[in-house]
């Protein structure tokens, strides 16, 4: 990609073509050149749709809000030692900075140690994790519940719905859209509900949902009255994978469910959140994904992108996920796949590695803050799929228009 200036705040690359010239940020000529090529794009044979955390900070800046962000973690015991071998541990995952996720799979790894070791300090430290751990539980949650109480709720939830209607309304008859999150929040749950989409997941049942591993390809489809014949897709159907695990999760006799938390509650007590929360803190989690659930989840993630005309978008994903890139640079070795980078920035240069490690003709780039903004993608760059039929019939009304004028004008 030696054809991109990095230094510029706004970067524009569609294929293979010359890079985009942004200029004045004018909405509507760049629509021209977005808007029909990410239709094309989001009509392949399969599609997937990547949100990280950048997706929650829209959502909740858009309600007004301030995000509670997760600073890096203390601790009293041993954290000198945490701080380091989580600085270490980042460097040498190509993330460069530590975050807050490093210090707890650090804290995690060294209780394990002290366990074993039957060291004195186990029992302070595992009480220092539970307690940074229901801190990162009720701030998650209180995300959720800032928005869901500010005046501008409908507004950035009509704006996080017409984002996800964008993506799950393609044809019935093809491959459904997978979207994939490495978030914890239920911000995109609520959103589909509010939608009225329908979700595929791994979880079975209705009072307390358990997850199942087992893979019957379920789906939805209806017989229209007076057809014969095979019966017809459902239309905004999805599948669902939270790959880090959820807020909502609970182990539970070694079992997966859904307990019932409604969206923007806190509440008073969190009781074991280590044994019992099905969270996964950790951005380098290497051999520890081999364990159950999370070897299946990735394994969701990597049979639905890396396969022939496949098509991944990400959005408010920063590349700091050495998992994850391998699969998407596994995803990348076939020639038919296509990756689509939406950004608010540059994640400290990440994404200027991970690009940099790919075919340029398989990229789509949308970098900066002007295309990385929920309000502007969705208002001007996003396919408006809801009405594409009748812009399709209303262009076919207007060529035929137009070849009978042009027919009228020879007669005369």
């Amino acid at each position: 990609m030696k054809d991109l200036d990095w230094s510029k705040e706004h970067i524009l690359w569609i294929a293979n073509n010359v890079p985009e010239e942004v200029g004045d940020l004018d909405s509507k000529v760049l629509r021209k050149k977005i808007e029909p090529w990410l239709t094309a794009v989001f009509q392949s044979e399969h599609l997937s749709l990547l949100l990280g955390t950048g997706i929650t900070t829209a959502v909740v800046n858009e309600a007004n809000q301030e995000a509670q962000a997760m600073d890096r973690l203390e601790f009293s015991t041993c954290g000198n030692v945490i701080k380091d071998s989580a600085d270490e541990s980042a460097k040498l995952m190509d993330r460069g900075k530590a975050n807050f996720e490093d210090d707890l799979r650090t804290a995690i790894e060294l209780w394990n140690g002290l366990k074993i070791s039957k060291n004195d300090k186990a029992k302070a430290l595992k009480n220092e994790i539970d307690t940074q751990l229901v801190n990162l539980v009720k701030s998650l949650l209180e995300n959720e519940k800032k928005v869901l109480e500010s005046t501008d709720y409908h507004s950035a939830m009509a704006l996080l719905k017409q984002f996800l209607i964008s993506f799950s309304s393609r044809t019935a008859t093809r491959d459904r859209l997978h979207i994939f999150t490495t978030n914890y929040d239920r911000f995109l749950e609520h959103a589909l509900d509010l939608s009225a989409i329908h979700v595929l997941d791994r979880f079975i049942g209705k009072l307390s949902p358990i997850m199942r591993m087992n893979k019957m390809e379920l789906d939805y489809h209806y017989n229209p009255p007076g057809i014969r014949g095979e019966p017809r897709y459902v239309e905004g159907v999805v599948r669902y994978t939270k790959l880090h695990g959820s807020l909502d999760w609970r182990l539970n006799n070694n079992e997966i469910r859904k307990e019932p938390i409604q969206f923007g509650e806190v509440p008073d007590k969190i009781s074991n959140p280590f044994e019992a929360k099905v969270i996964y803190p950790n951005s380098a989690k290497g051999i520890d994904t081999a364990y159950f659930p999370y070897s299946e989840l990735f394994r969701d993630f990597s049979s639905a992108t890396c396969r022939p005309n496949s098509v991944l978008i990400t959005y408010g994903y920063g590349f700091g996920d050495t998992h994850i890139n391998n699969i998407i640079l596994d995803m990348m070795t076939i020639p038919s796949t296509h990756l689509v980078i939406i950004s608010y920035d540059k994640a400290d240069g990440r994404v200027e590695k991970f690009v940099n490690k790919c075919n340029p003709s398989q990229l789509t780039l949308l970098i900066g803050n002007h295309f990385g903004k929920l309000k502007t993608l969705v208002k001007n760059y996003l396919p408006k799929s809801a009405i594409d039929r009748i812009s399709k019939r209303q262009a076919k009304v207007m060529e035929v228009r137009k070849e009978i004028d042009n027919s009228d004008d020879t007669d005369e």
